[in-house]
């Protein structure tokens, strides 16, 4: 071992274009845990698991890119939140009107259409609910009065087009297709073209109106749901979570387990090894087997049996992955210790007086250093694989969006079998990518503490 000051390895380290490889996917991983942590409302985070949190988005919706490679463009899944609304009274009748422009530019007919809608009224004031399609066709989808009450009162609905009304109503309008709908679902008959059972592209216009005597009857939330096939960057999952979400926050979460991990036992690992060659003799002896007995156990079954025995939390789990992190960089460090302890500016600090701990802090722990920053990038990946790995058979926790668990739920719900690649592939990549960063970063400084490696 040779002593290299920091700005030797700094000037050795910015040579390395695996080093800078490495540098440049660290980069891009921590500017992504920033957006995540920024951009995305931390109610994603904390509702990863609440199905109610996504029940607006689509199952298994595959990424909306995917149109571009497609001959036959697929229904996007469209939630349009921002109505056109206008407030119209003649006589004792008010009428509020929300309107909705939906451009349908797709070889495909949509899954379902949904009206999502919160109001405050008195009485029963009467919804319609119609459709002007791009041939200037208008269809009646439904009519209905809201529950009466003597005050004023709050009432939340959800309107499908599944709902035996609106299929109801357009059998009353059959007269202005040239097929037969008997069989086909309400959205197949909206978005169909006259003549056969086709999609017609176009603009069209959902309007709802409600109907009223008293001027204080509002519609407060007004969502309408086009139902697609595709969704999101990244897609969704079978409970109709947007994979990009958990994509995104599983980045500063791999991130925080391999960070803390890997620092955290190098320091004990270092710490150790280096007390134990530098006190030598019983106190080396004692302190080698102890690690020898860990470092025998088998890490993996142990942290199985820990997580299921005593709990699978996150951070739980951070610290059994320390227990078993630390034995290897021990034993390196013992013997780095045992060699640097004979050097002559040892001796002399010894001879002065100075404490052991002083010793050990000040002349020979600085000297590992450049080791131990390549073992604590060497160290990440094996931390965030092994999380990943518990977490992929189910034993991790289920409260964070790690991208283990991402492909545990994957896995859950046959996710393979059913041919849903973006369920799989992307938390693949993003383990993969982030182990690669460390493994250049710590290769590159490896071949700077180790001149031996250089080729």
């Amino acid at each position: 071992m040779t002593s290299i000051t920091p700005q030797e390895i700094k000037q050795e380290f910015l040579k390395s274009k695996m080093g800078i490889a490495g540098i440049t996917i660290l980069g891009i991983l921590v500017a992504t845990s920033i957006i995540a942590m920024v951009a995305i409302p931390v109610e994603t985070f904390q509702e990863w698991n609440n199905p109610g949190n996504w029940i607006s988005n689509p199952k298994v919706a595959i990424p909306i890119w995917v149109n571009i490679f497609m001959t036959d463009k697929i229904p996007e899944h469209k939630i349009l939140e921002d109505p056109l609304i206008q407030n119209i009274s003649e006589g004792e009748v008010n009428l509020t009107s929300h309107q909705f422009g939906v451009n349908f530019d797709y070889d495909e007919f949509p899954n379902d259409f949904i009206y999502e809608f919160s109001s405050e009224y008195s009485g029963s004031p009467l919804l319609q609910m119609t459709v002007i399609r791009p041939d200037g066709i208008k269809l009646d989808l439904l009519t209905t009065s809201l529950p009466y009450s003597d005050g004023k009162t709050k009432h939340s609905e959800r309107i499908f087009s599944t709902d035996d009304a609106i299929k109801k109503n357009l059998s009353l309008q059959s007269d202005t297709f040239e097929f037969a709908f008997e069989r086909i679902s309400a959205e197949d008959v909206v978005f169909s073209k006259i003549q056969s059972n086709e999609p017609l592209k176009g603009n069209y216009i959902f309007s709802i109106d409600l109907y009223g005597i008293n001027s204080e009857n509002q519609i407060q939330e007004s969502n309408l749901i086009i139902g697609g096939k595709a969704f999101g960057i990244m897609g969704t999952d079978e409970l109709r979570r947007d994979l990009a979400i958990g994509l995104l926050w599983g980045t500063p979460l791999a991130l925080f387990i391999g960070l803390v991990v890997s620092i955290a036992s190098v320091i004990m690992g270092l710490l150790y090894g280096v007390y134990a060659g530098y006190k030598g003799k019983k106190t080396d002896e004692t302190m080698m087997r102890l690690n020898d007995v860990i470092y025998a156990l088998p890490a993996l079954p142990f942290l199985i049996i820990l997580s299921v025995t005593i709990s699978n939390s996150i951070f739980v789990m951070v610290g059994f992955l320390m227990i078993f992190g630390w034995v290897g960089i021990a034993k390196v460090s013992r013997s780095m210790s045992l060699q640097i302890k004979t050097r002559g500016y040892v001796d002399a600090a010894t001879m002065m007086g100075q404490k052991d701990s002083k010793i050990i802090l000040k002349h020979i722990v600085p000297q590992l250093l450049p080791y131990a920053f390549a073992s604590i990038a060497i160290s990440v990946p094996a931390a965030i694989t092994t999380e990943a790995g518990l977490s992929f058979l189910g034993l991790g926790d289920p409260s964070f969006p790690t991208w283990g668990q991402i492909l545990h739920d994957a896995n859950t719900f046959g996710a393979a079998a059913r041919g849903m690649w973006w369920w799989i592939m992307p938390p693949g990549v993003m383990i993969a990518i982030t182990g690669l960063a460390f493994v250049f970063i710590g290769n590159a400084l490896d071949a700077i503490v180790n001149p031996k490696l250089k080729r």
